[in-house]
């Protein structure tokens, strides 16, 4: 339980983070997090004696293409939610990651073709209807919730594509190795165009950036020592600790707004979820019935 809100807890209180890092823009902030991801984990796996499994994911395509199609799944998360945390949308962002579970439920069907339980379908239908709502009341389609909701949703399909074949360590190394060449170019091309804050802005400035690889890695490792120890239906409550943070950072720490409107909004989305924890919570508990009626 305490990696596990470790893990949320840290990936919560993210948007404060990247608020340092400003005036960098969100390009030049994934691109460092990208690289020095690579580096910190690198020497995480000197350290661990890890590159045999490294190599092993890299030999093995129906590992390593899946792997690095999630990396870059991952980018355009991570772009999106940088973008929207220093340009004022935070809270749309955490939108996002509050919505994820019901759309994970929605590539189920649409992908896998697995069949909903009655409750399911009506969480869904409440997701839809306050997408909608939202919709009238930003005055858009909330894509920034909408583009992190489905490219994590997505990255997370893709993932379990891999199974528990690797770990977290090995996962993020091999996704964030694909992208490191596009990274390196990308903040060469912001160097050159004096558009970067790597270098210019002092010591503190520099390290803050160099420490995205650190705030990357350890709350994904957080999250795979407490995956392994607790049950899918603790970690699917744990997950709402990320976004419920978020929210609560966005509007006393940053500042941003709150209508009625978009409370009513929110409210139906939080609906959805109780709606969706429910009946996942309903049919562990028949199934664990079921297991221990067979095997008594």
């Amino acid at each position: 339980m305490l990696y596990g809100f470790g893990a949320y807890g840290l990936w919560g209180m993210l948007p404060i983070y990247f608020i340092w890092l400003m005036p960098a823009n969100s390009l030049e902030i994934v691109a460092n997090r990208v690289v020095w991801s690579v580096i910190f984990c690198a020497l995480v796996i000197t350290v661990t004696r890890g590159w045999g499994k490294i190599g092993a994911a890299v030999r093995n395509p129906r590992i390593f293409v899946p792997l690095a199609i999630a990396g870059f799944l991952i980018v355009i998360n991570w772009l999106t939610y940088v973008f929207a945390v220093t340009n004022g949308n935070a809270i749309e962002a955490s939108l996002g990651y509050f919505i994820n579970p019901l759309v994970s439920v929605l590539l189920g069907v649409v992908v896998l073709k697995e069949k909903l339980r009655p409750l399911q379908w009506i969480a869904v239908g409440v997701g839809f209807a306050a997408v909608a709502v939202l919709t009238v009341s930003y005055g858009k389609l909330p894509w920034i919730a909408l583009v992190l909701a489905f490219s994590f949703g997505v990255y997370g399909f893709v993932k379990n594509r891999v199974g528990g074949r690797v770990d977290a360590l090995t996962s993020l190394s091999v996704e964030t190795a694909v992208l490191a060449p596009f990274a390196v170019v990308t903040m060469a091309v912001l160097a050159g165009a004096g558009q970067a804050t790597l270098t210019g802005l002092g010591a503190g400035h520099f390290w803050l950036m160099a420490s995205t690889g650190v705030v990357t890695a350890v709350p994904l490792l957080f999250f795979g020592a407490s995956a392994r120890r607790l049950p899918m239906t603790t970690i699917g409550l744990l997950q709402y600790v990320a976004p419920l943070l978020q929210f609560v950072v966005a509007i006393i720490f940053l500042g941003e707004h709150m209508g009625l409107d978009r409370w009513i909004g929110f409210g139906i989305v939080w609906l959805a979820l109780v709606i969706l924890t429910a009946d996942s919570l309903g049919h562990y508990r028949h199934t664990s019935r079921l297991r221990k009626a067979a095997t008594a």
